[in-house]
């Protein structure tokens, strides 16, 4: 009985051994194939930090160790300037492992059908130069009252390769030819070096008053706050310094209604002839303690403060005499 016992096991034992050894083998040749075989998972972006970047900054890789480290480190290309992006199809990376002796049929390549790479990097728009420039304009302002500074074109972006710790931002006023313009300078640092400019030129308005007729004003009438009145508008160029409203001026020539006043339209009012020529008139000398008098005629007419020549009645010399307000002159001595 003890004996039929033994025999049936190992028939049961060689029956197995017959029945799972070559499946036993099929999986581990799987498994061996499996190992050999270089997965690569390609996303749609991929950021980098320096120019050149290689296959395991772009994509994952899974495998055997060695092939991964081998695949890791091949070479996929460079980014020459700023902004630069770069764009590897499957084919691309195919070629680049089959001249670095990785055959395509050991790659499995999983994931987008195109990988887009780029260099990790800080963007300084230019519309954000823009806000610098007039945030510091408006606390720099050039000669003159500014209400409205546009900038004439909006400068490019700035792009800073890398990241930066420590990116500072400088302005300044840079002077301008134009009186109506004004230039400021963006200079921007990272980690205590100069990497870029910008410049930002704005045309300006500024706040001025000018006079405005009420109503039609004949030549020779005088300028008051009853004909004329004075208005706030923005200007192309600062107000002159000095400026004040025209009152007492007179009008040279008729001006109509609605017009602005120009300095060729008014002048200062002319005053009376208080002399008129061969009418006689009084020489006259004062100082401290003593006073002097004549009898003189007036060879021109003169009106107050003016000189003109006088001819003594009693010597008939003719001197230079100021008018008087009174209507006598005083000699020039």
């Amino acid at each position: 009985m003890g004996r039929i016992i033994i025999s049936i096991v190992l028939i049961i034992c060689l029956w197995a051994s017959i029945q799972f050894c070559p499946v036993s083998e099929g999986k581990e040749a799987e498994v061996s194939q499996q190992s050999s075989v270089l997965r690569v998972y390609l996303p749609r972006e991929a950021t980098v930090e320096d120019d050149c970047f290689n296959l395991g900054q772009v994509g994952i890789l899974l495998g055997e160790e060695s092939l991964v480290a081998r695949a890791g480190g091949i070479a996929l290309g460079r980014i020459s300037i700023p902004g630069q992006k770069v764009v590897l199809d499957k084919a691309v990376i195919l070629s680049r492992l089959a001249c670095s002796g990785i055959n395509a049929s050991k790659v499995k390549l999983t994931g987008a059908e195109r990988v887009t790479v780029q260099r990790r990097q800080e963007v300084i728009k230019g519309k954000e130069f823009v806000e610098l420039a007039s945030s510091f304009l408006q606390k720099h302002q050039p000669a003159g009252s500014i209400c409205q500074a546009d900038p004439t074109r909006i400068p490019g972006d700035l792009i800073i390769p890398g990241a930066s710790k420590d990116i500072q931002v400088s302005s300044r006023l840079i002077k301008s030819r134009a009186r109506n313009t004004a230039k400021v300078q963006i200079i921007v640092s990272a980690d205590g070096e100069q990497i870029g400019t910008r410049e930002v030129i704005f045309l300006l308005k500024y706040n001025c008053r000018r006079a405005v007729t009420l109503i039609d004003i004949a030549e020779g009438v005088a300028i008051s706050a009853q004909n004329v009145k004075i208005e706030q508008m923005p200007a192309d160029y600062p107000e002159p310094a000095g400026w004040t409203a025209p009152y007492g001026l007179v009008a040279r020539r008729q001006i109509a209604a609605n017009s602005v006043i120009r300095p060729y339209m008014i002048g200062p009012a002319t005053p009376p002839v208080l002399l008129k020529r061969n009418q006689a008139v009084v020489i006259r000398i004062e100082r401290p303690g003593y006073l002097v008098t004549a009898a003189g005629k007036a060879v021109q007419e003169g009106r107050c403060g003016e000189y003109i020549k006088v001819q003594n009645v009693d010597s008939k010399r003719i001197i230079i005499a100021r008018v008087n307000e009174d209507g006598t002159v005083e000699p020039v001595l």
